[in-house]
């Protein structure tokens, strides 16, 4: 990966939450326009880094984006899970016009806004959903709403925390693949965190092995090796996590 300019470059980067040193002295590029994924056991620091990409956490290091490391992205993020009352009523085309950064809200929503927040719920799949109250959405439509966020607002930079979370496996396969399209028609830089390593040997072009520090950051034929699985999660876990067959499916696609 050294050899392609980094969309994210990251420093020295460690960060303590209540006393925890959560990441220690972590190194990384973050190659741009491509799929980069995650991985790592519960409590390996995946979500607190992408969380100190966004500047939600403290951290000590450097986290640097563009060639020359003066650039400021427009930075997309979709959380594993998010919090809203059952009972709330707001529609989900009113919902994504309410937190669009298209526009300033105080100067209104223009024609032109409006036409990209449904293109963008027709792109993902969920235009159907525009008029269902935001509660009474399932996981997985939930997902496609924020999916359309982030398509309609043209992020440069997309975190997707455990996409799949929340989405039963019939809908698991097609989901990933529309955000696969998405990232190759949009070109931005897509980094997403998942514990299932067959979704992630099939769309990432890059994995990250974290627990911690950085193990591993490689193409996912080596990152995905046995060896290094045994390393990550452990010798007992090397059955349940490694999935042979899904990465022979993606070395046959490159």
């Amino acid at each position: 990966m050294s050899s392609i300019v980094p969309s994210i470059a990251i420093r020295d980067l460690s960060v303590s939450l209540g006393g925890r040193n959560v990441l220690d002295k972590i190194n990384l590029d973050i190659p741009s326009a491509t799929i980069t994924a995650i991985i790592g056991p519960n409590g390996a620091g995946k979500t607190t880094l992408l969380k100190a990409i966004l500047g939600l956490v403290p951290y000590s290091g450097t986290i640097a984006f563009g060639e020359n490391g003066s650039h400021r992205p427009r930075i997309g993020y979709v959380p594993q899970s998010m919090e809203i009352e059952r009972e709330n009523p707001i529609r989900v085309a009113d919902f994504l016009v309410l937190t669009s950064r298209i526009a300033p809200l105080w100067f209104g929503m223009g024609r032109s806004e409006i036409a990209r927040i449904d293109s963008a719920l027709d792109r993902v799949g969920a235009m159907h959903l525009a008029s269902r109250p935001i509660g009474k959405l399932s996981g997985g439509e939930m997902q496609r709403v924020l999916l359309a966020k982030v398509v309609a607002e043209d992020r440069e930079i997309v975190l997707l925390d455990e996409p799949v979370s929340g989405i039963d496996v019939s809908g698991e396969k097609v989901f990933c693949e529309l955000i696969e399209e998405i990232q190759a028609e949009k070109r931005f830089t897509l980094v997403l965190v998942s514990h299932d390593l067959s979704v992630v040997a099939r769309h990432a072009r890059n994995v990250v092995c974290l627990n911690r520090q950085v193990l591993c950051a490689a193409e996912p034929l080596v990152a995905l090796s046995p060896e290094n699985i045994a390393r990550l999660f452990g010798p007992s876990q090397l059955v349940t996590h490694s999935d042979t067959h899904t990465h022979d499916d993606h070395a046959a696609r490159n």
